[in-house]
């Protein structure tokens, strides 16, 4: 699969970071920034003065999604994902590159985020990714929606990337995604056999654990090594057949 596009050249720049948006929102303040690396242009989503995500790499955002669909069967054809937040696209835009995804379910809880890729500065890296026929974006709590979604649809894969981790959470709502109850709600949403990936800025042995008690089979971690510090984390475990 194609990496994804870097955005263009931004001579003229300011080097520091430059607000594009800032909205207040039902969970706090969330701004998108841009900044220039070299020639490139470097968008980034800061929550509540939280750094979030930026365009800068992308490897374990593209790993959460590539993971995944390793872990399926490989007879399991169009299997469909649920990616968990929207973010800065990477993971949607990768996801839509692999004609061997099926439906492909975008929750993103801020309305801002889904303007900036729809008619904003981020539509430039993610335009063609929601247009693809396979695309739906859902505008709510990710929580919420795995919780009380529409008709309890299931999925071949939950892409689940709405905090810098299990332990490093962005709003205390999101706490109860990694409680046993919210990953019992996971797993009852996975079709038999599916796979949960959940992004993380850290490993975290105490989650392992917790998706071993949870039920989940085959319970690993894929690492991301990063510049300075620990490596960026994919944790992954599957639902019994």
């Amino acid at each position: 699969m194609a990496p994804v596009p870097p955005f263009p050249s931004t001579a003229g720049l300011p080097e520091g970071p430059r607000t594009l948006d800032r909205r207040e929102g039902p969970y706090g303040e969330v701004v998108l920034r841009r900044r220039r690396a070299g020639d490139a242009a470097v968008y980034e989503i800061i929550a509540n003065g939280c750094f979030l995500m930026d365009t800068s790499d992308g490897r374990s955002e593209r790993l959460l999604i590539d993971a995944a669909l390793a872990g399926l069967p490989q007879d399991r054809l169009r299997p469909t994902v649920l990616i968990g937040g929207l973010g800065v696209g990477i993971s949607l835009v990768r996801a839509v590159q692999e004609e061997r995804w099926g439906r492909i379910t975008v929750v993103e809880r801020e309305a801002a985020v889904i303007d900036w890729h729809r008619r904003g500065p981020l539509a430039e890296l993610s335009g063609d990714a929601l247009a693809d026929p396979r695309t739906r974006i859902v505008h709510a709590d990710l929580v919420a929606h795995l919780r009380d979604g529409a008709g309890r649809e299931t999925f071949d894969a939950l892409c689940l990337d709405i905090d810098n981790g299990p332990d490093w959470t962005v709003t205390e709502d999101n706490d109860g995604l990694y409680t046993p109850a919210g990953l019992a709600v996971c797993r009852d949403r996975l079709a038999p056999g599916g796979v949960l990936a959940v992004w993380s800025a850290q490993p975290s042995p105490a989650f392992d654990l917790a998706l071993r008690n949870a039920g989940f089979q085959g319970v690993r971690t894929e690492e991301i090594p990063v510049a300075r510090g620990v490596p960026d984390v994919v944790h992954l475990a599957r639902k019994g057949a």
